[in-house]
């Protein structure tokens, strides 16, 4: 922050700053020492919020690893004749792209000074993802590559898509034109307080993630054991250890539901009250529905005392005697299309949209179709079936969303 400031106020210091660019892409010793200290650095703090949210089996490939390709990225794009000289610079014209009084917006691909440009290292990843063989290091011969960012570089990644096609370095093949792999960009919208202005601190200083994950996390603890003493829990017997995963799981997970169930296009509100409801379509409403189930099938089973979850196997045949278990069974069997749609569309909210509209289900079907109570040994099998597809459902699609089930809550 401190360095961007001086960066802003120092001309001297902007130059500078410049050349030490041009010099850590070209590969000066002394520049690669002192970044690699930073990125050790920042690796260690990187990996205390993927283990929070428990992110596993990355591979890093920062900016600096396409650096020994850039210069055959200008030298490739400037003999089709797609990057020309402009104002001591190299730039990439494309049609429909123009500056607001009219004139060809470039795409700069090399500044004045040699250094490279944000442009040039998307086209040396995108040909490196495509057309590199798995045989190589780092080749990965993708069939469909997915850029998540901010909307406000929607413009860039037009235009690099459009250069990359252009220059052939979507295609599997140079000679095959129809080997073109999807280049696709999943912007997302701006995350802002609840008075709809910049989500910041009080001091206007930019909201830390792991502060934010903390006191989510330490919300959701004060309301657990708040409910614990009032007896409106379901954590009799539990222990400590037990009781603090539960309150990791619900606090992170309210975070993580909160941000996916809105369309990632559109700017939402933050709001930790909202984000840790018991009502509505949020992680805790879905955990509760998840243990509320894993309580129903325990005391079906004869293992309410039982530690570990059995589930009961399928029942011989579904019997629906009541609207409620029609409509429970329509909702279930949508889960593929759901799935296919989401794919497709990269819209994780509609998997939120779904969870929801499924718990919903459950709880008009539960509230009408008695399960331990039910009319006769094959109608209560066939509801434990019911459950237990209900169960899966929940537990599979948190899990695609990155959130962990509890079985008491």
């Amino acid at each position: 922050k401190a360095a961007k400031k001086r960066f802003d106020d120092d001309d001297e210091f902007k130059i500078r700053a410049r050349e030490g660019v041009v010099k850590l892409q070209s590969g000066d010793e002394e520049s690669l020492a002192a970044w690699e200290s930073l990125c050790a650095a920042s690796r260690l703090e990187y990996q205390k919020i993927y283990d929070t949210l428990g992110i596993e089996g990355l591979e890093e490939r920062g900016e600096s690893f396409y650096n020994p390709y850039l210069k055959n990225v200008i030298e490739d794009l400037t003999e089709m004749g797609l990057a020309v000289p402009s104002e001591g610079a190299m730039a990439v014209f494309l049609d429909g792209y123009t500056n607001r009084d009219g004139t060809p917006l470039p795409m700069l691909v090399q500044k004045s000074d040699g250094g490279f440009n944000y442009a040039t290292t998307d086209l040396a990843a995108i040909r490196h993802r495509v057309q590199l063989s798995k045989t190589d290091v780092g080749g990965e011969e993708a069939d469909r590559v997915l850029y998540v960012t901010d909307a406000g570089q929607s413009q860039h990644f037009e235009m690099v898509f459009s250069a990359a096609k252009l220059a052939g370095f979507s295609n599997k093949s140079n000679d095959d034109k129809e080997s073109a792999v999807s280049l696709e960009h999943v912007p997302f919208g701006l995350v802002q307080g609840e008075d709809g202005k910049k989500f910041a601190t009080r001091s206007g200083d930019t909201v830390k993630l792991k502060d934010l994950l903390d006191e989510a996390v330490r919300i959701a603890g004060e309301d657990i054991r708040g409910r614990m003493d009032e007896g409106n829990n379901n954590l009799d017997g539990v222990s400590e250890e037990e009781i603090e995963n539960v309150i990791r799981t619900v606090g992170i997970s309210a975070v993580k539901y909160a941000d996916l169930s809105m369309n990632r296009e559109s700017n939402y509100k933050f709001s930790y009250g909202r984000m840790l409801s018991l009502n509505g379509n949020t992680a805790p409403y879905m955990l509760y529905a998840y243990a509320r189930i894993c309580s129903i099938v325990k005391k079906a089973t004869g293992n309410s005392n039982s530690g570990d979850m059995v589930w009961p196997e399928p029942a011989s045949e579904i019997l629906i005697t009541q609207d409620a278990e029609r409509e429970l069974i329509r909702n279930l069997i949508r889960l593929p299309d759901v799935l296919n749609d989401v794919e497709n569309e990269l819209y994780p909210h509609k998997l939120c949209d779904y969870l929801f509209e499924t718990s919903q289900k459950f709880n008009q079907f539960y509230e009408s179709c008695p399960v331990n109570n039910a009319e006769t040994p094959q109608l209560k099998e066939s509801r434990l079936s019911l459950c237990t597809v209900t169960a899966s459902t929940i537990r599979l699609l948190l899990q695609i969303l990155g959130i962990d089930v509890v079985q008491r809550l």
